[in-house]
């Protein structure tokens, strides 16, 4: 027994706080969904049922289209990460590792900046992507690429420390494989849980996101949500926690995949 552990009083009590904290709010959020119409009582899905009324599609029409939009940016982001940032982390480790700490303060550096101060360096930049690429929203993608650097660094960042990346590159290359083949068959197979956690974690973050979307005028789900709300306020408290409740079944994604790939590790 781990000495320093804490009683198992105290583990309950953190335990029971944690979990009142998280669930309060979805228990009141889905209390409200499950309001009465006017006129009745108890519990109803009325407001549930509205969602599919064909009679609300022109109402409810924004969070379909901000809903795409916003599934179309978290893939685009993904990307970016996996095809861009992934391959630099690597390189950083194989050829140039005195950058390391010059390149981790830079990919750690957004999560110290206020939404704010990023839309008004990102404003003119905007300007320049709007003329050339054009202002739909997935134009979105390369500042939530920026966004999401911090949260990606850390879970491929550790991964790539989880492994002798030089060592494995090194063998390969003398068995006769190129650089390609050493990237993609010999080194990310190995940082599977790391890019997996970074994939999951860039969704919920794109897709939770708002301030970037409402300041630069891009339709995505929250601020689809926040126009939806001014005429029915049911239905954007329903997507909310739909959004909520998928980004917790991330999170418990995240956390059994890291521990299938500690178990793998240790056997």
């Amino acid at each position: 027994m781990n000495p320093l552990a804490p009683p198992r009083a105290a583990r309950w009590i953190i335990g029971v706080v944690v979990t009142a904290v998280v669930a309060v709010p979805f228990v009141a959020t889905l209390l409200f969904t499950l309001a009465p119409a006017p006129g009745a009582s108890g519990l109803s899905l009325t407001h549930w049922a509205g969602i599919f009324d064909p009679a609300n599609a022109a109402k409810y029409r924004p969070i379909w289209t901000g809903l795409g939009n916003s599934l179309v940016l978290a893939a685009v982001t993904v990307a970016l990460v996996l095809c861009l940032f992934t391959p630099t982390m690597v390189l950083v480790a194989l050829a140039f590792p005195g950058l390391r700490r010059v390149f981790e303060f830079v990919a750690l550096l957004p999560i110290s900046l206020p939404a704010i101060v990023l839309v008004v360096g990102l404003t003119p930049i905007y300007l320049q992507i709007g003329r050339s690429l054009g202002t739909g929203a997935w134009t979105l993608a390369f500042a939530y690429g920026i966004l999401v650097l911090p949260f990606a660094y850390r879970s491929i960042q550790a991964s790539i420390d989880a492994i002798d990346v030089t060592t494995l590159a090194e063998a390969a290359r003398t068995l006769g494989a190129g650089w390609s083949a050493v990237l993609l068959r010999v080194i990310l197979p190995n940082l599977r849980s790391g890019l997996l956690a970074a994939s999951l974690i860039s969704v919920a973050v794109v897709l939770g996101e708002f301030t970037i979307a409402s300041l630069l005028n891009r339709q995505t789900l929250q601020t689809a949500l926040l126009v939806v709300n001014k005429q029915d306020g049911w239905v954007a408290a329903i997507f909310t926690l739909l959004a909520l409740a998928f980004a917790f079944v991330l999170l418990l994604v995240i956390g059994r995949v890291g521990r299938i790939g500690a178990g793998r590790k240790t056997s």
